[in-house]
């Protein structure tokens, strides 16, 4: 936060008294910030700005917060919403054969084996820590403060995803992600890591890492698993304050057998061996009848 406001707040206001900054500087100040492309940066530092003026008001240092008059909706362009790339089903076999025998850092390989395994969002892979981790177990938990949903999410790590890890821990330094910044080891990986591998690869605007959760919900779906337990494991799911801490483990037996056969059905695409449909492997679970469940 603070470097936003020196880069973009501090000059365009800091040399004011705080009793002069009126609503139209702060609109200037944020419309300079979306000139340049940065809608959100714009949007946060209104946010921030109204928060400093609400402690202003706290203490007495002025009457009046000239933030709360406007909504950064009111004067800042609204961003479409971004459709992932995704390539279709039937072009992930050639896409996993490449990620396979990715030649760039071993990092960034296990990244784009695990965010396929998992599907999980791209900012929940990378800022993974170690301490989440239980590879005995096979569980991921990833804590309330990391998701989009602000609940805790537990992914269930099948036996490809284990190894993986596994792998990765080898090669651990002294950093506590799992996937540290190749020149800053106290960072995590680069949020367009991924995605430039991808482009490497020869799928620029074809996939993103995004884009394995749209194809991991329309497979699922294909191979009969149902609905609920798709949505759960991809973090789509609506929670309320009262249910928020027993539903990230609902369905985590069935969720555990759906994450191995995912696991198994990547490695049949990616060697061109057959998989078995999930109604020919096991009968149905009676508890995919039942009202879900917190374990």
């Amino acid at each position: 936060m603070i470097r936003r406001l020196a880069a973009d707040v501090f000059p365009a206001l800091g040399h004011l008294p705080i009793t002069e900054i009126t609503t139209p500087k702060l609109v200037a100040m944020a419309k300079k910030i979306e000139a340049r492309g940065a809608l959100d940066i714009a949007k946060r530092a209104l946010q921030t700005c109204g928060q400093i003026f609400r402690y202003a008001i706290a203490y007495g240092y002025v009457q009046h917060n000239p933030a709360s008059a406007i909504k950064p909706s009111d004067v800042l362009k609204t961003r479409r919403k971004e459709n992932y790339s995704r390539v279709e089903p039937k072009e992930l076999p050639e896409l996993l054969r490449k990620m396979a025998v990715y030649d760039g850092s071993p990092h960034t390989r296990a990244a784009l084996q695990l965010i396929a395994l998992t599907f999980v969002r791209t900012s929940e892979l990378i800022h993974a820590t170690w301490d989440e981790f239980d590879l005995e177990a096979a569980e991921w938990r990833i804590p309330a403060e990391r998701m989009k949903m602000r609940s805790p999410h537990i992914v269930p790590l099948s036996r490809q995803a284990v190894d993986a890890l596994r792998c990765l821990n080898e090669l651990r330094n002294l950093s506590p992600y799992v996937f540290p910044g190749e020149r800053d080891h106290e960072r995590p990986m680069s949020n367009n890591t991924i995605l430039k591998a991808l482009e490497r690869l020869g799928y620029k605007h074809r996939m993103t890492g995004h884009g394995f959760r749209g194809v991991a919900s329309t497979l699922l779906h294909e191979m009969s698993y149902p609905h609920p337990h798709i949505e759960l494991q991809l973090a789509h799911q609506e929670r309320n304050a009262v249910s928020a801490s027993y539903n990230h483990a609902t369905y985590l037996p069935e969720r555990r057998v759906m994450m191995q056969a995912w696991a198994d059905h990547l490695d049949a695409l990616r060697t061109g061996a057959r998989s078995k449909s999930r109604k020919s492997r096991r009968p149905r679970l009676s508890s995919e009848l039942d009202p879900p469940r917190a374990y």
